[in-house]
């Protein structure tokens, strides 16, 4: 990595950016090529001012800090075969005079051999980004992740009064560091603390509580929304054909299945009667993997500016690529792109955004595995469900009466009541086409009654709610039977 960028400074370029928001990463990156380079570093902030860099340590101010305007200046007298880093100077740009400055050291830079390299958390203004070239300096790698875990561990040893041990087998510590991509070396830093400190041991029980501060870590941006993880998968009622798909899948992202010559899984869709329990599906899988899970919100992919749509979805998938390993859930997928199988009013902007996907999700090689849910996959273009793009499209049915019986068990045993106590077959047989959301709902509505009367829940509150309940697959005969015909003989059955 830092190869490239010495590449670029060799090769004359005056004006270097990073946008990133690990800083001290990329001290240490432009550090090392310095050193590498025998060239004299000089850092610049607008608190600490203008320094020499010796390994690393600062010495005293040469211009004071404030506007950049006086260390330009300096800059142009007094520095030759130079690297001049700033930090934040983006802020500053817009400044005509700051900006007139800049330009006119292009030059000085050109027939000094001098480098500037601006390191800013956020994107330079156009000002002066036509005038840099861009370095990415990326997310730390295995072996860096790996490093900054030892690191971190080892100090808490020196420093703690307490007794600190780590049990992690080579395949544990790996897991580890596949959930830690797409974080800083800083907040990995933090992370393992935390995991640690929590009990004086590092071991295979922290992971959950390292995906968990992963996700309040990164929060939502844009698009894309960290969801918490609470389901496993016996906590989900039939699919038992889904699971056993998912179950053979389960280590495809490790170091032994890529040595194996296994590579990683794809993604699935799934198409399904609504409240059939497609969402739990992508909670569960995220679960039982050990990984985030992030949540594409289609509906605020499209904006009314020509060219905001397209970046929008570009930057979602950028921010799922930094994040990865991840399970990327995109929810009602035909609600976004379902136009694009058929003329719209949209000006093309549906066929755009749909290949604009349709090309990442074939060419990217992340550890990302797409769960894509749909209510009416006939409104989608044929393209997304070819092969390459999924590993498998699996229809999710209205439940059978022992997958009924099953949702019914683990809803009652969810609030805190014994399950043997119920007549759960005779319950399953009179919920019959019941989706398993209806079935969660007449357990739901049955405990309101048993508490409006101050008794138990019974049977009869739970029979009395089902024959009250009209299901879905009555109110909309006809188009499940249209869905069920459509997906006969196209989609594997999830159960």
């Amino acid at each position: 990595m830092s190869n490239t960028l010495e590449l670029l400074i060799r090769s004359g370029n005056p004006f270097i950016s990073i946008e990133t928001l690990d800083e001290q990463r990329a001290l240490e990156v432009v550090q090392k090529v310095a050193r590498g380079l025998k060239m004299t570093l000089y850092e610049w902030s607008a608190t600490s001012g203008l320094c020499k860099s010796d390994h690393g340590k600062l010495k005293p101010a040469l211009v004071p800090g404030g506007k950049p305007d006086q260390a330009l200046s300096f800059i142009h007298q007094n520095t030759d075969a130079d690297i001049i880093l700033f930090k934040d100077l983006g802020a500053y740009c817009r400044d005509s005079v700051v900006n007139r400055m800049l330009r006119d050291l292009m030059q000085t830079c050109h027939d000094k051999k001098s480098t500037f390299i601006l390191v800013d958390a956020f994107p330079l203004p156009d000002e002066i980004k036509r005038f840099t070239v861009r370095y990415e300096i990326g997310w730390p790698d295995a072996d860096e992740l790996s490093a900054v875990i030892k690191q971190t561990y080892n100090r808490i040893k020196r420093e703690s009064d307490s007794e600190i041990t780590a049990r992690l087998t080579r395949h544990e510590m790996e897991q580890l560091v596949l959930t830690l991509r797409g974080l800083s070396c800083s907040e990995v830093e933090r992370v393992i603390s935390s995991a640690i400190l929590q009990d004086n041991d590092l071991n295979a029980n922290d992971l959950p509580h390292v995906i968990e501060a992963k996700r309040t870590l990164l929060g939502s941006t844009g698009c894309l929304e960290a969801i918490a993880v609470d389901v496993k998968p016996g906590e989900v009622g039939g699919l038992s054909k889904l699971k056993d798909w998912l179950k053979l899948r389960r280590g495809g992202f490790t170091r032994q299945a890529q040595e194996f010559g296994i590579e990683p899984p794809r993604g699935v869709l799934m198409l399904g009667v609504p409240g059939s329990g497609k969402s739990l599906c992508a909670k569960m899988v995220a679960s039982d993997w050990n990984m985030p899970l992030l949540r594409l919100d289609p509906g605020m992919l499209y904006q009314k500016f020509i060219g905001e749509s397209e970046s929008q979805l570009r930057q979602a998938l950028s921010q799922a690529e930094s994040m990865a390993p991840v399970i990327l859930w995109i929810d009602e997928i035909e609600k976004a792109f379902a136009s694009a199988s058929a003329s719209s009013s949209d000006g093309g902007l549906s066929k755009r955004m749909f290949g604009t996907l349709l090309a990442w999700m074939q060419d990217h090689r992340h550890p990302i595995f797409i769960i894509a849910t749909a209510n009416d996959i006939s409104a989608l273009p044929p393209e997304l469900m070819r092969k390459g793009r999924f590993d498998e499209v699996f229809f999710v049915d209205l439940p059978n009466a022992a997958s009924r019986e099953q949702i019914l068990k683990i809803h009652i045993q969810r609030r805190k009541r014994d399950s043997d106590q119920y007549d759960l077959r005779s319950l399953a047989a009179m919920a019959d086409d019941f989706t398993g959301s209806e079935l969660e709902q007449a357990v739901m509505s049955g405990l309101f009654a048993a508490f409006s009367e101050n008794a138990e829940l019974e049977d009869r509150h739970i029979a009395s709610e089902i024959q009250k309940t009209r299901p879905l697959a009555v109110v909309m005969r006809e188009r499940i039977a249209e869905l069920r015909h459509w997906a006969n003989n196209r989609c594997v059955p999830a159960d």
